[in-house]
This record gives C-alpha cells, structure tokens and sequence, in this order.
C-alpha cells in the first residue's frame, strides 16, 4: 500500500501543484487520476505476464514511469482509431515486461520465499496420504 502511494506522490507529482487557481488544479489532478487508473489496469497484465515468461517480478515504481513517459503517445492513441489504440497498448507493455522488471537479486524475494515455503508444505501431506494409504 505505501508503495503504491508512494508512486502516486512521487513519480506523479501528486504533492507538487503549482498552480493557484481552482481549474488548472483540478485539470492536473484529473490527468494524473486518469493515468493512475490506467497504470492500474494494466499493471497485473504486464505483472503476469512477465512472471510466466521470465519468473521476474514487476517494479510498480518502474511501471509508472514507463507508463507516465509514455503519456503523450498515449493522448495521440486515444484519438486514432481503436485498432491502433490496441496495437500502441500491445507495444506500450511489450516495452513494459522488458524495462520494468525488478533488478536479480542473489537472495531472493519475500514473494520468492513465500511460494517456496507454500510448495513445500504440500510434500508432507502427500507423504501423510501415501502412509495412510
């Protein structure tokens, strides 16, 4: 949750509005809302995806850039035609899965631990069923 925020805030620049008046505020925070809800419709796309390809887990950080850097291409997509909308968002998470994954680590991740720790559970209650049986 606070990265999540923290992306918000940050690479968003949520925190840092310089206009005075009320409507380029409320412009600013609209455009930014609205690439938020885009950066979250498409993340858990790239994230599994680039998990089943690579076994590599997505930055969320990363992503948001990616995607913010991207926003001007985007504004041109959306007004072309629907086709080329999905190719520019086929190509826009092809660059995605590629740039932002989280960097190796020689130890491994909480996640990595976790699905490790939950798969070797399941070797104990397979030797229980074969025992019982």
């Amino acid at each position: 949750m606070e990265l999540i925020f923290k992306s918000w805030k940050s690479s968003l620049h949520l925190a840092a509005l310089n206009a005075k008046k009320e409507a380029p505020v409320l412009c600013y925070l609209y455009g930014r809302m609205l690439l938020i809800v885009l950066n979250y419709m498409l993340f858990p796309h790239v994230r599994m995806t680039l998990w089943v390809k690579k076994q590599r887990e997505l930055s969320l950080l990363k992503c948001v850039r990616h995607f913010q850097a991207l926003a001007e291409r985007w504004l041109l997509a959306l007004f072309q035609s629907p086709f080329e909308l999905r190719r520019f968002l086929r190509r826009a998470c092809a660059t995605a899965e590629r740039l932002t994954a989280k960097a190796a680590r020689k130890r491994q991740t909480t996640a990595q631990s976790l699905r490790e720790t939950l798969s070797n559970q399941h070797a104990p209650i397979e030797l229980a069923a074969v025992i019982n049986a």
